[in-house]
């Protein structure tokens, strides 16, 4: 927090002693809500917490959004919404608190919500320094190591540091995928005697974890070890974990090993910035390794393979996996808070004669032009992605209703009908978009693309335009 960012429970205590006097107020709780996780958390407290706060509060996510407060017996629950997007939850506690005017709940809920927005944009702030630091003080580190071991000592040490963590240790492979080399932080020799002797030499498929790191290719988050399958005398037995993340590393030669890290001391739920943290670590520990092999990569090399993975070379917005990604978290963040997701795809109208009557070099230079005029359209956090041709989609999160995804469609479909110029030449084209909601067409986001797909489909039958399945 900042000095000019005041605290959720200074607001608080300035706001009580009015709402203690008009509205008998004996208790209250201010919740922030995790956009990524959809968990809440008392951020701000007055008198004495009770039983059931948590659960009066999210009363909230099921009623309508810009709703009344939904009140239940003494208390009141009050959803804290800002730019369209509930940032908490506010409960209050009193015998009477029906004395509270409408205007007067608006006001305290937009202080809240403008303080609480405010803390989330320092959180992210935070987030990105830190993440930016520890992947810069890995890199430049990195690039100094003589040897692959080295390089994945660097990396173990750097994962427990980005993660606070208590342990964390790491095994790579040979050719043959057998564990050939196995390192630990923050435990005794005693051991990391015993690692050694349990899993050098032994094949790496044997572990359930690394099995699930390397088929899917993304880190592993395990919030309760003891729900999950380990391997007997590994890495989170042998440690003690309650909790952890693995991490695969993968070269430009297969997997080359995986990096484990968690706490002894209890369980941990991780976050879907963990997550984010754990991919980017993930695959810069696997390239400073490549990097100490052969001993050429840079740092311009580093950030261009990142971003290729993540967004399209031609117009610079995420790719379709950038999109998946997100989009499946986004459907279990709006899950769990009770919210919808809009996904829109759409299909340029009149690009092929575009390509047909000026060439492919204007095809590409309109294909740029239309990923920054819809990149200008959107408002973050939502998407714009590339899918591939003249195809496009937009992610809208943020509980869109029907009215609003289409007015998003709209506002598409008539700035791309506005003209371009190319070479000095005026180019029309339209756009035919599909429109699928979440939970209302689909729950899962793969079905989601699929529903919105065919929805496109019959807008470019009717000619173009918005068309959303009733």
């Amino acid at each position: 927090m900042t000095k000019d960012t005041p605290s959720v429970q200074h607001v608080l205590d300035l706001m009580t002693p009015h709402l203690t006097e008009i509205a008998g107020l004996t208790a209250a709780t201010v919740f922030e809500l995790d956009s990524e996780s959809g968990m809440m958390a008392g951020t701000a407290q007055f008198g004495e917490p009770g039983r059931r706060d948590q659960m009066v509060a999210g009363k909230v996510f099921r009623a309508a959004a810009g709703g009344p407060p939904v009140v239940s017996g003494q208390q009141m629950a009050i959803r804290l919404r800002i730019g369209g997007q509930t940032v908490g939850v506010l409960l209050l506690t009193g015998d009477r608190l029906a004395e509270l005017r409408p205007e007067t709940i608006s006001t305290v809920a937009l202080h809240f919500a403008t303080t609480l927005q405010g803390l989330f944009a320092e959180k992210a702030r935070q987030f990105v320094a830190h993440t930016s630091a520890t992947i810069q003080e890995l890199f430049e580190k990195g690039m100094t190591a003589g040897s692959v071991e080295e390089a994945a000592e660097l990396l173990t040490h750097s994962c427990a540091t980005a993660f606070r963590t208590e342990h964390a240790g790491l095994h790579l492979i040979d050719n043959d995928g057998r564990i050939r080399y196995v390192y630990s932080v923050g435990c005794p020799d005693e051991i990391r005697q015993q690692l050694e002797g349990h899993l050098v030499g032994k094949s790496a498929i044997e572990s359930p974890v690394w099995r699930s790191t390397v088929e899917s290719g993304e880190p592993v988050l395990v919030n309760n070890a003891a729900t999950t399958k380990t391997r007997p005398g590994g890495m989170a037995q042998t440690l003690g974990l309650g909790s952890f993340i693995a991490m695969p590393l993968m070269s430009g030669f297969g997997p080359v090993g995986m990096v484990l890290c968690g706490d002894s001391s209890g369980t941990r739920d991780w976050s879907a910035r963990d997550r984010i943290l754990a991919q980017q670590l993930a695959a810069e520990g696997a390239l400073i390794m490549d990097s100490a092999r052969m001993r050429q990569a840079n740092q311009m090399h580093v950030e261009e393979l990142t971003r290729q993975a993540f967004h399209d070379s031609l117009t610079g917005l995420p790719n379709r996996k950038h999109l998946l990604d997100r989009g499946e978290q986004a459907v279990e963040v709006a899950m769990a808070t009770g919210t919808r997701l809009a996904l829109l795809l759409l299909d340029l109208n009149g690009f092929k004669q575009v390509n047909d009557t000026i060439g492919h070099h204007a095809g590409d230079i309109l294909l740029q032009l239309v990923g920054k005029r819809l990149d200008g359209l959107i408002r973050k956090p939502d998407l714009v992605a590339r899918l591939g041709g003249d195809e496009f989609s937009v992610l809208v999160t943020g509980d869109p209703s029907d009215e609003a995804a289409v007015e998003v469609g709209e506002r598409i479909c008539a700035r791309l009908r506005e003209p371009f110029e190319i070479d000095g030449r005026p180019v029309q084209i339209g756009a035919s978009v599909g429109v699928a909601l979440f939970p209302r067409h689909a729950t899962e986001f793969a079905a989601l693309m699929k529903d919105a797909d065919a929805s496109m489909y019959e807008a470019k039958r009717s000619g173009g335009g918005v068309h959303l399945t009733p």
